[in-house]
């Protein structure tokens, strides 16, 4: 099974929403899928772009191949979020 991070969309007409969700390559676009890692509203202004980036990493790190928009919204997502110190957390 190719596992893939793709955005579904929801909203109305012309009035989009999108959540990325990590799916099965042969499951439709908006159909079943894994995973919900976050959403991206581009109607907003700024566009609100969220994601659980511990779960992001994880499909990632296990093969999960992203859709050219998806990885261009996770680019845009780690170049305006800062970098979580982890000693800071502990």
């Amino acid at each position: 099974m190719a596992v893939s991070i793709r955005l579904q969309r929801f909203g109305a007409k012309k009035r989009p929403f999108y959540r990325m969700v990590a799916a099965d390559s042969r499951a439709k676009r908006d159909g079943r899928f894994l995973e919900q890692l976050g959403t991206y509203d581009p109607m907003s202004n700024p566009p609100a772009i969220r994601f659980n980036t511990e779960r992001l990493e994880y499909w990632l790190s296990v093969g999960a191949q992203p859709t050219d928009t998806a990885a261009s919204l996770i680019r845009r997502h780690r170049r305006t979020t800062p970098a979580v110190d982890q000693a800071a957390q502990a």
